[in-house]
């Protein structure tokens, strides 16, 4: 059994696009909850390899990767397994086994999510 924590799904309101999961920094102080929210986001992404799996898969074309395509990272296989291991459980990646490789997405709402965390609000710009 995972004890993998999981974000709360982020579905657009209204065609206005994703409901973050937190208030961006400067509209209001952050609840426990969502600064937990936001620290295990940030936590996963605060390990260089962590980020260049997370940005090569975000980058790599159609959105979505091969873990044979990004597992040059300098680290061992296992490693990079345990490092998206790490980023799924952030809630960052999603994955799907095709035969017998395994292929990675970021959720856009994830995306989109965090970049709305750190964007000034038009009253604090």
């Amino acid at each position: 059994m995972s004890n993998a924590k999981v974000l709360p799904s982020l579905e657009p309101v209204d065609g206005q696009g994703v409901v973050p999961c937190c208030p961006p920094l400067t509209e209001r102080p952050m609840t426990a909850g969502e600064a937990e929210t936001a620290a295990r986001m940030f936590k996963a992404l605060g390990d260089p390899v962590r980020l260049r799996l997370f940005s090569a898969v975000a980058s790599h074309e159609g959105g979505e990767a091969c873990v044979c395509d990004i597992s040059d990272v300098g680290v061992s296989q296992p490693t990079v397994s345990h490092h998206l291991k790490k980023l799924k459980e952030a809630g960052l990646l999603t994955s799907e086994r095709r035969g017998t490789w395994v292929y990675y997405r970021v959720e856009p709402s994830v995306l989109a999510a965090m970049g709305k965390l750190l964007t000034t609000t038009a009253a604090a710009a």
